[in-house]
């Protein structure tokens, strides 16, 4: 653990981000800087995935937005990004396209059923669910949550779940948890430039379909 070049590289690109923002916004991106420290200091977050929380997090303040990283929002659930404005409140989760050495062997599988696990497990939590990626990642976003609930095949649905089970166990992805499941966006991350830009599902599955390799079910 290197405290000092943490805390260095989190304020640089805090002091970097707060360019663009009004000064009441400064304080709050401020406070969720604080806010990683701390967290290192206990072993909660690594650097590269913090720089990504910082940046969709002054994306978020200069929206209105209140921001708090890495919040509990369930008794085994913790969300990278939560932040509140007004009645609604809304999510971020964070993929950087990471997989563990265990899964060499069928990491698009693993992957995919990360993605759709977390799309079924962390939406339900809020008003609004967003996952977030460096704009270098392609995330495996399964048509079936670009159409609503109540427009989804139930075969498309249990396919999802089997995936899921094969990874995921403790506690299972639940039927009703896939089949009502919302993804309101994706936000493709710039970490050179310093910003995040926020678009629709369906036009990023139109930009990445052709990019993406295919598993056991349809993406």
């Amino acid at each position: 653990m290197d405290l000092v070049k943490f805390r260095n590289d989190v304020n640089q690109m805090t002091e970097k981000l707060s360019c663009g923002l009004k000064e009441k916004d400064v304080f709050k991106l401020n406070n969720v800087c604080q806010q990683l420290i701390e967290m290192y200091q206990k072993n909660l977050v690594k650097i590269n995935h913090s720089i990504l929380e910082l940046i969709c997090a002054s994306n978020l303040i200069s929206r209105g937005y209140t921001v708090k990283v890495e919040k509990d929002i369930s008794d085994i659930l913790v969300c990278d990004i939560y932040a509140k404005k007004g009645d609604g409140d809304t999510i971020i989760e964070i993929e950087t396209g990471f997989t563990p050495p265990e899964h060499a062997m069928d990491t698009i599988d693993y992957f995919a059923a990360r993605i759709m696990s977390k799309i079924a497990r962390y939406s339900q939590y809020c008003s609004k669910f967003s996952l977030a990626t460096p704009a270098v990642g392609n995330l495996p976003i399964s048509k079936v949550f670009l159409l609503p609930p109540n427009a989804r095949n139930e075969n498309d649905v249990r396919k999802i779940q089997d995936l899921c089970d094969r990874y995921y166990k403790n506690p299972p992805i639940k039927y009703d948890d896939v089949l009502n499941a919302r993804l309101h966006s994706i936000y493709l991350i710039n970490i050179d430039k310093g910003f995040a830009k926020e678009v629709d599902p369906q036009g990023y599955v139109e930009l990445t379909e052709n990019l993406l390799r295919r598993s056991e079910i349809e993406y």
